[in-house]
């Protein structure tokens, strides 16, 4: 398979760029500055691009078989960019003609209990609120695009780096969390899982959270 890779040089995109070349694919990663630190492959071709171009994003996507992103806002970025990146993408998957996309979201949408997200918990960070429901308005843009294959793909609530153990579990919609309530996932982990759904694309049309 032959991946657009949109955020790859950030610590999420770089796991999974890496995930994606040990399984024999190829990828393009793009980034603000055309480079991707840590990467060194000659399936591996960094470019530089701006997510928020849908121009852009169809003249990248072009020719690749499927678009995977791990984007986020810069430091400098209103958490807003992230529903102006989803629908450039969107935008320029379209005018590539490329139909598979699957995305890296935020936990904060998904269900702690019916009816309940986890952004609207009391436990919830403040710090963090903005950015969560900026996350959920991009779902809500990608949920109306019925003509791609899409899969918005959301980490448990703790990610960091860690150990690829290759063993994760899954729920549609809900937030995964252990025995003892603890909701958690390493980046290599997480790169596992993302790379298995852009492989296998089981879970389509779904905000599918991902933890242990």
């Amino acid at each position: 398979m032959d991946v657009l890779l949109l955020g790859a040089s950030g610590r999420i995109g770089r796991r999974i760029a890496a995930e994606l070349l040990d399984r024999g694919h190829a990828v393009t990663g793009v980034s603000r500055s055309g480079t991707v630190e840590g990467i060194d492959h000659a399936q591996f071709t960094a470019i530089a691009g701006d997510a928020t171009d849908p121009d852009q994003i169809a003249r990248l996507a072009a020719g690749h078989d499927a678009v995977g992103s791990a984007l986020g806002p810069g430091e400098d970025d209103s958490p807003a960019v992230l529903e102006e990146t989803m629908r450039a993408t969107i935008e320029g998957l379209r005018r590539a003609s490329v139909d598979r996309l699957v995305w890296t979201g935020g936990a904060g949408g998904l269900e702690v209990a019916p009816g309940t997200k986890l952004v609207e918990t009391e436990g919830f960070p403040d710090d963090w609120e903005d950015l969560a429901r900026a996350a959920i308005d991009a779902y809500e843009v990608l949920r109306e695009a019925d003509d791609l294959e899409w899969t918005y793909l959301a980490p448990a609530a703790m990610i960091e780096p860690g150990e690829r153990t290759g063993e994760y579990r899954t729920a549609d919609g809900e937030l995964v969390a252990d025995d003892d309530g603890e909701s958690h996932i390493s980046m290599e982990d997480f790169a596992v899982a993302f790379a298995d759904e852009l492989e296998n694309a089981d879970a389509l049309y779904t905000y599918l959270g991902v933890g242990y």
